[in-house]
């Protein structure tokens, strides 16, 4: 034991020797390749004196570049917020802006060969199914009838458990996440982890996989892919720690998988494991399928509600409109909308667009071009050089808004009260072109009945009313600290 004990020691120090070594590299190869202000700026975090979120500091250098696009150097990073490189990258040449190699690694022990980690024909294979599948109507009215059933039973009881407690606050976006996790797992596994019941449990599924989220993402973060790949190399620290989660996460996965398998009806259940299992043999590649659909359908849709009764709470005008819609669809008497209810309310989804421009989900995504190339606005693309288009900046250039740009109006998405949809290049808050989001009605629908069913309900105040909204580092946009609310019960009329 002493033995290997002093081995762990010896291999600890060795790796610390090798992290300090990668650094030095990296500090020089800044300092005598780029001294430019941008790069210098980002490497010493000098821009957090002035910005809340790096976001923000991006937003600001691509509002004040001529074509909208910037080029950080040292990570060797093309950021864009210019619609015709958007449509470039996503449609025009998208065969040339594949995920690429280093995304795949970063994200490969965690979500593998799934939807959201592959290109070429892996990709096409599950963008067929998935679409085939998330576009048929039964198929969206068990998902809908799964998120009412949790509104109703447990999402709802618990806000009225907050309300009936005088000045207590609950965060949010906890509760989100939790309630977003048990729709997507009744949805895809067909398992139900109960995180939103009264006591608020957590699974020991949920806890892995929010651990292998954040630690995935942490390696995108690093100055060089050689400093996670020797820590997972000599199974210490963070990797160590994300081994562990995968583990976890791949053995609940592998039972669900191999209970479902030994049901003789499987094929006509309605959860998406199910369905894939007509079609997919190998049960490795169904699990990478699986975590890669909780990923999306959990964080994204957890991330948007929390950021629209953020912003919700200081435009009290349009929670009033909501609720006079809400009143001449459903009445003043149903809380719960049914699922032809919610397509009606055109004033519902234009807030959530809205919420969606300024804070969307997924700040940024990244391609990796394959060849040399030019973009629309004169860009020169060399190869292997990482391009990005930033939803989050896009949202807050007038450009594309207009000066009014950092304003929340739903009304921008309205024509003759009727919910008018803009460019997709121009939003691409939901990706477009080719890999545009499959699940995004469901997620809409997701959305649209949980703002429906609580603000007709309760009234929701900050707990923290003149706090700023800051952003940890993550695959989606998650809150530091949560969003702390103190929940009261709505009187008629109110």
């Amino acid at each position: 034991m002493e033995q290997l004990s002093s081995l762990q020691t010896f291999l600890c120090f060795l790796f610390f020797i090798f992290t300090i070594f990668i650094s030095l590299i990296f500090f020089f190869r800044l300092k005598f390749f780029c001294k430019c202000d941008v790069c210098t700026c980002y490497l010493t975090s000098s821009w957090s004196k002035h910005f809340n979120n790096l976001c923000d500091w991006y937003t600001h250098l691509l509002k004040n570049s001529p074509n909208s696009t910037i080029h950080i150097h040292l990570l060797n990073n093309i950021i864009t917020a210019n619609p015709s490189n958007v449509e470039y990258i996503l449609k025009t040449k998208f065969d040339n802006f594949p995920k690429g190699k280093m995304f795949s690694m970063i994200l490969g022990d965690f979500l593998g060969q799934g939807i959201f980690n592959v290109d070429g024909e892996l990709w096409k294979f599950q963008k067929k199914m998935a679409s085939l599948e998330l576009n048929t109507v039964s198929l969206r009215y068990y998902a809908f009838e799964i998120a009412a059933n949790e509104i109703n039973n447990r999402l709802v009881p618990l806000l009225q458990l907050a309300a009936d407690k005088k000045d207590f606050s609950m965060d949010l976006q906890d509760v989100f996440r939790r309630f977003t996790f048990d729709n997507i797992c009744r949805f895809t596994f067909g398992l139900d982890p109960g995180c939103l019941k009264l006591s608020l449990p957590m699974s020991n599924f949920a806890v892995a996989f929010d651990l292998a989220s954040k630690l995935s993402a942490e390696r995108a973060l690093l100055p060089s892919p050689y400093i996670w790949k020797i820590k997972r190399w000599f199974n210490i620290g963070s990797e160590k720690k994300l081994k562990d989660a995968i583990k976890l996460i791949n053995v609940l996965a592998d039972e669900i998988i191999r209970q479902r398998r030994s049901m003789m009806d499987y094929d006509n259940n309605h959860d998406l494991l199910s369905r894939f299992m007509t079609t997919v043999n190998n049960d490795k590649y169904l699990r990478d399928i699986i975590i890669s659909f909780i990923l999306a359908g959990r964080d994204t849709v957890a991330s948007a509600l929390t950021c629209f009764f953020w912003i919700l709470a200081k435009y009290p005008n349009v929670e009033s409109a909501i609720l006079d819609e809400s009143d001449h669809v459903m009445g003043p008497s149903q809380y719960v909308a049914s699922f032809e209810q919610l397509h009606e309310m055109n004033y519902l989804q234009a807030a959530l667009y809205e919420s969606m421009r300024l804070y969307p989900p997924v700040q940024f995504d990244s391609k990796f071009a394959q060849e040399r190339d030019i973009l629309p606005d004169g860009t020169l693309v060399k190869r292997g050089t990482r391009v990005t288009y930033h939803p989050y900046a896009m949202g807050r250039m007038e450009e594309i808004w207009g000066s009014d740009c950092l304003e929340f109006k739903p009304e921008r998405w309205l024509k003759n009260r009727l919910f008018s949809p803009v460019n997709a290049y121009k939003y691409p808050v939901f990706q477009a072109g080719i890999r545009v989001c499959i699940g995004k009605e469901m997620a809409l629908l997701e959305m649209k009945s949980v703002v429906v069913a609580l603000i007709r309900q309760f009234k929701m105040a900050p707990a923290e009313p003149n706090t700023g909204i800051r952003f940890a580092p993550g695959l989606t946009a998650a809150l530091i600290g949560g969003h702390r609310v103190i929940v009261k019960e709505r009187k008629k009329g109110k």
